[in-house]
């Protein structure tokens, strides 16, 4: 990788966009995430809303209002992956 590339950044939508056509190109279905790896994925979202006062009600309470995931607060907190988890790799 050149330095120059590791420097770009690409928005969410634009990395689902064209993950999307790559996966129907190779013929593969949508990707599918077990509720573990989707809260994963949100929990840098999920500790800096609970660090302004949201509980995992009202950040469940979103997801499900914005999307067609349905959640609990406690697959949130069942699932949620801290700090240290998430950069165990840097």
């Amino acid at each position: 990788m050149t330095a120059h590339s590791e420097d770009k950044t690409y928005p969410i939508e634009e990395a689902l966009r064209a993950q999307n056509a790559l996966r129907q190109i190779a013929g593969l279905e949508a990707e599918q995430f077990p509720v573990s790896a989707f809260v994963g994925m949100i929990s840098d979202e999920i500790e800096v809303l609970r660090r302004k006062g949201h509980t995992d009600q009202q950040i469940a309470d979103a997801i499900s209002k914005n999307s067609c995931i349905a959640i609990t607060p406690e697959d949130i907190a069942a699932n949620y992956a801290t700090p240290e988890q998430r950069h165990a790799g840097d």
